[in-house]
């Protein structure tokens, strides 16, 4: 017997069955596998099933660059996490792309501008003691906010007081409180920037020198000024309004109070911070009729820091026995205190309703991140739109299939038919793959993913033909068919090889380098190129090499495709032996 030349498999060429029998198998097992997981359709991206799509970039901060590193951005996704579910939406994803930008997809039937305040208010949570506060942008003083009962009170719409750790849990976005007045509070800015407790303060006497001298009076001055033009009712304003400042410093903030228009207020050091809240929920009172409530729970460290400054509070004034809880230079609220919170939790009750008292609870719990971040884009879908968008994609690829389909079938014949069942091939590895890739990796099924699968069925197409015309040249030059298809083989796998191998690595490098959607893009081109791989080694070739036996190819039929004929073949070269010429048997 003899042996297969160099650039042969033998196995190729006497079992080919055994290479399609492989990838059949692999067929019904991912098929098996998606309907044993309840998974039968892939999973849709947010903009083909609707709902809202969050960029947040990580933004350094001077001299601590090095904060942005993997152990951060876990401890912010999972931060995020708990935000997105205590909005009460089910199959939200939060994760990181890159190394500085963390993705938010969230379904749709969630308020779009709700998801953004949650996920997208990225700074530290602070309680800050109230200085000085009024209606901001010349609207007038704010009107005293009713009480729970409805009788008038000078008092603002939240109130801390000593209560018992509750157990009903709320979520959504911060609701601030009305406050009232403001008044001198030049001594609240120097020495160690906490309220003064003197009677002289409670009286409103003239502040007395502080023991940092002129430079801090002249900070106190200069913040006063600037508290003087704040005017929180224009969004640029707001949005600068306190960049820079440290924790451990004075600053001006903004808020809105509960007749909606915005406060402006002057608020000393942080006192606690986010990472001092254990746990924040909304509990219905019912017992005290103060009605929907927010209670925290306090850490250890926590719960020392915030008897404290509530001690201190608890002596003065409105609006100076009020402390601000401030989320991304935001007052989210302002309680007011009448005595020192000693028991490691608190509840601030007004005029909450349920989603209020749930929004804030949700901060509290959630506020305080190890990075602070921006919100690069943001992008809402309806779901009427991303079926559109769905609907519309589907169509582009039944055209490109079609037209792909149409042109094998009048160029190679009866070849086609071996184009489109490994076209077919593909399509059931790649759907199965999709399906189960979702619930395994997270992986959704979005708009350029749908592009980059149309592209696929190009690069798919490309790889048959240059192996039909490898095999047509080699019948050209006047072989038979069996041995055409082997020697066109080795030629034929070097130039898919080559052009899969750039296609996977334009789709590497664009899924390292990109972010959000176009790695959708990006990750289906690879992984169809793959696929386009398996397909030709363990389908398209196999599949040929049976054929070549039938006599319909195997004898150039002319609606085979590989009709010699047709081809222009040359005869086969025969060695001929010239004629010898007769003998006279006389001369013999």
């Amino acid at each position: 017997m003899a042996t297969p030349k160099k650039g042969r498999s033998a196995s190729a060429q006497s079992k080919p069955g055994r290479s399609l029998a492989l990838i059949l198998i692999a067929i019904v097992a991912l098929t098996g596998g998606m309907f044993a997981s309840g998974h039968t359709k892939p999973r849709l991206g947010i903009d083909l099933a609707g709902g809202t799509s969050i960029t947040l970039r990580a933004v350094p901060e001077a001299g601590n660059e090095a904060a942005i590193n993997k152990t951060n951005m876990d401890t912010a996704v999972s931060i995020m996490e708990r935000r997105v579910n205590g909005l009460g939406v089910s199959e939200a994803e939060v994760q990181t792309q890159g190394r500085e930008n963390i993705i938010v997809n969230i379904p749709k039937g969630t308020n779009s501008e709700q998801a953004r305040k949650q996920v997208g208010t990225t700074a530290k949570l602070y309680f800050r003691p109230v200085l000085a506060t009024e209606v901001s942008g010349g609207q007038g003083a704010a009107s005293p906010s009713p009480s729970p009962t409805g009788s008038p009170t000078d008092k603002p719409s939240g109130e801390a007081t000593d209560k018992p750790a509750a157990t009903d849990k709320g979520s959504a976005s911060p609701s601030a409180s009305a406050t009232t007045q403001g008044r001198a509070v030049t001594d609240g800015l120097k020495a160690d920037a906490t309220p003064s407790a003197s009677a002289s303060d409670k009286a409103g006497a003239s502040p007395s020198p502080s023991a940092s001298g002129g430079t801090a009076e002249g900070d106190a001055s200069a913040l006063q000024e600037k508290y003087a033009k704040l005017d929180c009712t224009d969004e640029k304003t707001r949005s600068t309004v306190g960049d820079g400042v440290k924790a451990s410093a004075p600053t001006l903030a903004c808020g809105k109070n509960s007749q909606g228009q915005w406060q402006k207020y002057i608020l000393g050091p942080a006192e606690v911070d986010g990472t001092d809240v254990d746990e924040a929920q909304a509990v219905l009172n019912t017992q005290t009729g103060a009605g929907w409530t927010v209670t925290m729970d306090f850490t250890d460290s926590g719960a020392k820091k915030f008897a404290n400054i509530t001690g201190k509070l608890a002596q003065n004034q409105s609006p100076q026995n009020q402390f601000a809880i401030v989320l991304d230079g935001e007052v989210v609220s302002d309680p007011y205190v009448r005595q020192a919170l000693t028991g490691g939790n608190a509840e601030i009750s007004g005029n909450f309703t349920q989603q209020s008292a749930q929004e804030l609870a949700n901060m509290l719990s959630y506020g305080a991140l190890p990075l602070t971040f921006k919100v690069d884009s943001m992008t809402t879908v309806t779901a009427a739109l991303g079926d559109d968008q769905l609907e519309a994609g589907l169509i582009a690829g039944a055209i490109g299939l079609a037209l792909v389909i149409i042109y094998l079938l009048a160029y190679y014949r009866g070849l086609s038919f071996i184009a489109i069942l490994s076209l077919l091939v593909s399509a059931a590895l790649t759907y199965t793959l999709m399906s189960l890739l979702g619930p395994a990796i997270g992986f959704a099924l979005n708009l350029p993913a749908v592009c980059g699968a149309i592209v696929a069925i190009g690069i798919t197409a490309d790889s048959f033909i240059v192996y039909f015309e490898r095999v047509r040249d080699e019948i050209r030059e006047g072989r038979t068919l069996r041995p055409a298809v082997e020697r066109a083989w080795p030629r034929a796998r070097r130039t898919i090889l080559v052009s899969d191998f750039v296609s996977f690595l334009a789709a590497a490098v664009l899924f390292i380098v990109t972010v959000g959607k176009v790695q959708g893009f990006a990750f289906t081109l690879g992984l169809t190129t793959l696929l386009d791989v398996v397909v030709v080694f363990l389908f398209t070739k196999p599949l040929l090499t049976l054929m070549a036996r039938r006599p319909f190819f195997a004898n150039g039929h002319k609606w085979s495709g590989l009709d010699p004929k047709s081809l222009g073949a040359q005869p086969p070269l025969r060695r001929t032996r010239r004629p010898v010429a007769p003998v006279d048997p006389k001369e013999a």
